[in-house]
């Protein structure tokens, strides 16, 4: 347990403090020094001080109402254009935290592609293989009847997605591609897939498992 003086300080003459950037990254650090003083930062003066900085420090001053509607259209822009999109554009490789995310919204689009086509619980499996940090890895929806594959960047670009038949536990006819524009459509997709694959009905649940 103990305390230091730095934010103290920090929060007395602020004018180093230009930035929204540099004015969190003290506020960071001050949190930090709360925790090994054992003081509650909900309370602490100096970091109450540095919050209210925060504002001082942003150049965008509209009034509430204005960055509400502003924060509204961006989340109906994000609706229409998911972030799994984005990424899709960006790529991932070498950047730890976007690969996080490509998986997790990678595994949810999987799942609700699954819940589209009414596939029954147990009889379907989403897997990640995440690779080396050099590429995204790939995300993996597989049923009895057919294995959908999601990656990107690099020569995957307009052929994010691989989907093939799958008869008796292998490979059957030609790999199919399409973009991943289509994964953010599930119903879509799933049409096309029980188009080129001549799939039926969705099977009874089995126990799947599910190999590299």
């Amino acid at each position: 347990m103990y305390d230091v003086p730095i934010r103290y300080e920090q929060a007395l003459d602020p004018s180093a403090l230009t930035t929204i950037r540099t004015t969190l990254h003290a506020m960071e650090k001050a949190l930090e020094d709360c925790r090994n003083a054992g003081v509650c930062p909900d309370t602490d003066p100096a970091v109450v001080l540095l919050a209210r900085h925060m504002a001082t420090v942003s150049t965008n001053r509209r009034d509430d109402d204005t960055l509400r509607f502003a924060c509204t259209r961006r989340l109906d822009d994000l609706r229409h254009f998911p972030t799994i999109l984005a990424l899709a554009l960006r790529g991932v490789d070498f950047d730890a935290i976007a690969k996080d995310r490509f998986h997790a919204d990678g595994q949810k689009a999987m799942h609700d592609l699954a819940r589209v086509m009414d596939l029954p619980e147990g009889g379907y499996e989403v897997r990640s293989w995440r690779g080396d940090i050099s590429i995204s890895g790939t995300v993996a929806l597989a049923t009895h009847d057919f294995v959908v594959e999601l990656a990107i960047g690099g020569i995957r670009e307009g052929r994010e997605l691989t989907y093939r038949a799958i008869r008796g536990g292998v490979r059957h006819g030609k790999d199919h591609y399409a973009q991943i524009l289509l994964l953010v459509r599930p119903e879509r997709f799933a049409a096309r897939l029980r188009r080129d694959l001549k799939l039926g009905p969705p099977p009874a649940a089995e126990p799947l498992l599910l190999t590299a």
